[in-house]
């Protein structure tokens, strides 16, 4: 019984391009949401769902009165992409000129070009045979040839852009502020973005219509992001819980004879609130967990504070740092559990799992300081405000943040930072990220470097770091035979060692450089 109602659809050709085309839709769907979820897009996503009914209409009167084609899917589909480039620079263009915020404008222009699509349908009735009610609710049990089409060129076509910049999409989604700082095409960006959402609007409007398709962008991306801090793995899992919803929506839409559209969406939100409810971490229950247990973040600063006593520290001395001292026993059993930590003698010892997570959160501290200090936050307002932010670690944006500043040795108040988890024996690693007395191998080298004279092969060992007049770190590298190539970000980045010596003389303050010009 069970078995057939399983398998009965599937030998339908209808069930089956349903099934087709609702994967496609929603993989690419649940892909680029993840990114729309990050930089809070969802509004531009209804915008332009609305907004294809002008160009929909257009692309239809227009084949129909040139060629004399009637529902010609790929005029349509030129027209939607047409109308929602003209809604996106319309709303870019009233914010920019005017007092009207942003979300402001997406409302007044996305009403505006809808209004002007029923209004162009009900004035050309007679050349223009679309039925708005379809156009609204869609019909994914009527997917065609034309539709699999486009759903598949979508797809392929908006994750290669994706792949092919993913790693400018994942800086700008996380801090716009840097990747304008560092020379990531910003605003290119948010174009490509915002026509790969409108790529994928005008591919899934026609099976779950103008209504659920933002459902569809948003839902599946936003579960992902309860269970996942990287956007790698939100990505996956945003289409993972989008295929998932397309195929139960679409049996639950069989077994109660309802909506194909609207019996996806609903699986799709009822899966939201399940996991909303079991996430590990940010569901339902995780946080009447945390309310009633012990605090991440006090594990965290604990971890930061012994890492500052080498390890090892008295267990009044943390009570008394500590916002929550009456929670610090149970957060030390955790500790022990998670095998990070061990009393001996009324002290807390960190094992070399809680040493190598107490090293990562004093490097994040230090950047975070030293950023501040860059962006000119008052002095006195460092430290406190970095142990906000330390809590903010992951490799990703520490690597960027690091990289930003040049890979610095010293936070503002003269203490080390701690080296890159990267730099370990028999690793290779940009000669950017070695300290004084590190050396290897030179693996390979880019074209600044070869530039520079590095020639892959050399043996070579970081000297001290130098400065420029305009406070610029160049990097003395040094090879075997005595030769000095002195060697700016950009160069000592494209130079690859295999390192073998992470022995190091310290963390000096760079001396200034004779020749600037180096």
């Amino acid at each position: 019984m069970i078995l057939d109602a399983v398998l009965g659809p599937l030998g339908e050709t209808y069930f089956q391009k349903a099934l087709l085309g609702g994967i496609l839709v929603a993989v690419v769907s649940g892909v680029v949401g993840s990114l729309v979820v990050l930089r809070r897009m969802a509004f531009l996503g209804d915008a332009l769902s609305h907004a294809m009914i002008a160009g929909v209409a257009g692309g239809y009167l227009g084949m129909k009165l040139l060629f004399g084609l009637e529902a010609y899917a790929p005029g349509m589909l030129l027209g939607s992409l047409i109308a929602a480039v003209i809604t996106v620079f319309l709303i870019g263009f009233v914010a920019r000129v005017s007092r009207v915020k942003e979300d402001a404008s997406i409302g007044i222009m996305y009403t505006g070009v809808f209004a002007a699509g029923v209004v162009l349908v009900s004035v050309f009735r007679q050349h223009i045979h679309i039925d708005l009610m379809h156009f609204i609710m869609g019909d994914v049990l009527a997917v065609g040839d034309a539709d699999l089409y486009v759903a598949a060129f979508t797809c392929g076509l908006v994750l290669t852009i994706l792949l092919l910049f993913y790693r400018s999409f994942q800086i700008l989604s996380f801090d716009p502020v840097m990747a304008a700082a560092i020379g990531v095409p910003v605003v290119l960006l948010d174009y490509v973005l915002t026509t790969c959402v409108s790529l994928v609007v005008v591919s899934a409007v026609s099976m779950v219509g103008v209504i659920l398709v933002v459902g569809l962008l948003i839902t599946p991306a936003a579960t992902a992001y309860l269970l996942s801090d990287r956007l790698e793995r939100m990505m996956v899992l945003a289409a993972v819980f989008g295929t998932s919803s397309v195929v139960g929506g679409l049996y639950l839409c069989i077994l109660l004879d309802a909506s194909g559209g609207g019996a996806i969406m609903l699986f799709c939100t009822l899966q939201f609130l399940v996991v909303l409810l079991v996430a590990p971490r940010y569901g339902l229950m995780a946080r009447w967990r945390r309310q009633h247990g012990v605090p991440p973040q006090l594990i965290e600063d604990i971890l930061a504070l012994a890492a500052r006593r080498d390890g090892v520290m008295e267990l009044s001395e943390i009570r008394e740092r500590v916002d929550r001292p009456r929670l610090v026993p149970r957060a030390i059993k955790t500790m022990q559990r998670q095998k990070m930590a061990e009393l001996e003698d009324g002290k807390l010892v960190l094992t070399d799992p809680g040493k190598a997570k107490a090293i990562e959160l004093l490097r994040a501290h230090r950047l975070w300081e030293t950023y501040l200090e860059h962006v000119g936050t008052p002095a006195e307002e460092l430290h406190e405000r970095a142990e906000e932010l330390e809590h903010k670690h992951d490799p990703t944006t520490i690597s960027d943040l690091d990289d930003l500043l040049e890979h610095p040795e010293i936070d503002p108040h003269g203490e080390p930072i701690p080296p890159s988890p990267l730099v370990v024996a028999g690793s290779l690693v940009p000669a950017s990220l070695l300290r004084e007395g590190q050396g290897g191998t030179v693996e390979r080298t880019g074209m600044p470097a070869m530039e520079a004279g590095v020639s892959p092969g050399e043996q070579v060992h970081m000297g001290a770091r130098l400065l420029t007049e305009d406070g610029r770190t160049r990097w003395n590298l040094r090879t075997n035979d005595g030769k000095s190539h002195v060697l700016n970000h950009e160069q000592a980045d494209a130079v690859i060692v295999c390192l073998e010596d992470v022995g190091g003389a310290g963390h000096p303050s760079p001396p200034a450089l004779e020749n600037p010009a180096a």
